[in-house]
């Protein structure tokens, strides 16, 4: 199959000021399409090459047109006032929204195409008129998925998860006890009620884009951080708290951070009420409030290194195996040929 695949975002490190989750896992993820002997095209722009500086077009493909595809892949775009609602002419616009637009009128709607939306963010509306389309799937990241959608979880890159080794995560040393790598978005009742309570008597470091800091002035904010320093900063660290929006705790749709931090060894501490906590952790790292990730976070210091420390790694990774890469790409073309 010819793939068409838009998305607003990188495959190679980027930039720094740019919100881009799926960086994480967006070229595992095509690669895996590729393995399967399918060909992949990137439908938005080369922001890699016009914003980065990096040339990858002798491995992959961009086409600003409209090629011939058998089906099309969206990392859905949503509207976002000031930036990609405005004319393509205005400062700061971004043309991904009217990009996919026009993708969805030409390939979907006109051509009939078998088109996967995979909803990152959950903002297409349960109601959207695309989801009655017999040409439409659309895919979620969360347990409780939207009646009607698929599961298809955020992929973990096999790579990294053959070459992790708990023995090894758990004897590096960890200079901080705390940290948390993401932006502010939709955070800050979790960031309050979990982080911000250990961070009053624990070491810690928040990176990231967080504009609001005037509630919590005892937080360390170092501001955004580059995603080449993203896995140093899990590295050095024994243990995050996953800090989750509330329409993603209440269906258990879990981010990339869960597995980056966990395969660089660093802890990753759930609050309790998220729906499916269990699919992705032990409940040693269960949490329910501050003094719990206080608790916890003294109890991961006493035993780091050890084998208790090793065996708990242990039992992190092997909750990474339903969420292989090479299985959610499966799952992706398997959901497109029924289409077909």
């Amino acid at each position: 199959m010819r793939v068409g695949y838009s998305m607003w975002g990188f495959l190679g490190n980027g930039v720094t000021d740019t919100p881009d989750g799926s960086r994480a896992y967006r070229r595992p993820f095509a690669d895996a399409i590729l393995d399967a002997g399918h060909d992949v095209i990137f439908l938005q722009v080369n922001r890699d090459l016009l914003e980065a500086g990096d040339d990858l077009t002798s491995s992959y493909q961009w086409d600003d047109g409209l090629p011939q595809l058998d089906a099309l892949i969206l990392e859905w775009r949503w509207p976002l006032p000031g930036r990609n609602t405005t004319g393509c002419e205005a400062s700061g616009h971004t043309c991904d929204l009217h990009r996919q637009t026009e993708l969805v009128a030409h390939y979907t709607r006109r051509q009939h195409v078998p088109t996967l939306i995979w909803d990152l963010d959950r903002q297409l509306p349960p109601g959207d008129p695309l989801r009655d389309l017999r040409q439409v799937a659309v895919g979620e990241f969360a347990l409780l998925h939207t009646p009607g959608s698929h599961l298809l979880s955020c992929p973990v890159p096999d790579a990294l998860l053959d070459t992790a080794d708990a023995k090894k995560l758990a004897e590096q040393p960890r200079s901080v006890p705390l940290v948390y790598v993401g932006n502010q978005y939709d955070r800050d009742d979790h960031f309050d009620q979990f982080f911000a309570p250990a961070a009053k008597v624990m070491p810690h470091l928040v990176a990231g884009k967080w504009p609001r800091t005037e509630a919590w002035p005892h937080v360390s904010f170092a501001g955004r951080a580059a995603f080449t320093e993203v896995a140093q900063i899990h590295k050095s660290a024994l243990a995050t708290v996953l800090l989750l929006p509330d329409r993603y705790w209440r269906v258990g749709h879990m981010t990339s951070r869960w597995w980056e931090a966990l395969l660089a060894g660093c802890l990753p501490l759930v609050p309790a009420e998220m729906r499916g906590a269990d699919a992705y952790l032990p409940r040693e790292l269960h949490v329910n409030d501050g003094q719990d990730v206080i608790d916890r976070l003294a109890w991961l210091q006493a035993i780091a290194g050890t084998r208790e420390h090793a065996d708990l790694l242990t039992a992190c990774l092997a909750r990474l195996e339903p969420f292989r890469c090479s299985a959610v790409a499966r799952t992706a073309l398997s959901i497109l040929k029924e289409l077909a």
